[in-house]
């Protein structure tokens, strides 16, 4: 098995080193070949030098991908898979907020055959959140995802569309992102429809997980993008 880990990043200097130091330990302890696929969506602080040293003193297979203007999070993610190798290929959010050991569960249920994709859930049972969240963020996550279901013909058992590790078969992966037509914040919500439609089987594990202090998710604009972001799924064609 040749695994693909795609880490989208915006202005994450202060993290990205540390990704890249818990993703080639992962692959190496469990002796894994792979790639770490770094996609750089049009940052402005120090995010490119730092993961050129990264690439300079790290042992491993790092790619670097780097482009302006800011596209945004699902445009990035999709320019990592077409350029992904693997047999599997996962996406995983800078700021180490899940343990790489996690994705053993996720890798485990797609080679085993259980499922073409395996989504990360910080809300099902036996996910534990080791640092409670302020609850302003608590509700408006709630909020959300009542939102989508509401709003979306998104699949009722699924419990965390939004969590940034989700792993796949490397060709439905593939297949799914190359059709992918929401650039922002929502992308995750398009593939999991075009995920139902054509068939794929989705399973959800449970994960450790630590929010992110860095996050910068700011309420009000944010509710903005989604409205116009979901107005703009509703719209799509899905065959």
């Amino acid at each position: 098995m040749f695994l693909s880990i795609v880490i989208p990043v915006y202005n994450e200097s202060k993290k990205i080193a540390l990704d890249l130091e818990k993703a080639t330990s992962f692959l190496k302890r469990h002796k894994m070949d792979g790639e770490i696929i770094v996609v750089d969506d049009g940052s402005f602080d120090q995010t490119a030098s730092v993961v050129n040293r990264m690439i300079g003193k790290t042992e491993g297979n790092i790619v670097f991908i780097s482009f302006r203007p800011n596209k945004g999070k699902g445009y990035a993610v999709k320019r990592g898979i077409f350029q992904a190798q693997g047999d599997i290929i996962l996406f995983i959010d800078s700021g180490n907020c899940v343990p790489y050991d996690d994705i053993l569960h996720g890798i485990r249920v797609i080679s085993e055959g259980e499922a073409d994709i395996a989504h990360a859930s910080r809300y099902m049972q036996g996910s534990v959140i080791t640092t409670p969240r302020k609850f302003h963020r608590h509700l408006f996550s709630w909020l959300f995802r009542k939102y989508i279901h509401l709003y979306s013909r998104f699949p009722r058992h699924l419990t965390d569309s939004q969590c940034g590790l989700k792993i796949y078969r490397g060709m439905v992966a593939k297949t799914l992102y190359s059709e992918l037509v929401t650039n922002g914040f929502l992308f995750d919500v398009e593939i999991i429809l075009r995920a139902g439609i054509q068939g794929h089987r989705i399973i959800e594990f449970p994960i450790h997980w630590t929010p992110d202090p860095d996050s910068r998710l700011k309420p009000l604009p944010l509710i903005l993008k989604i409205n116009r972001e979901l107005r703009q799924i509703k719209k799509i064609k899905y065959s």
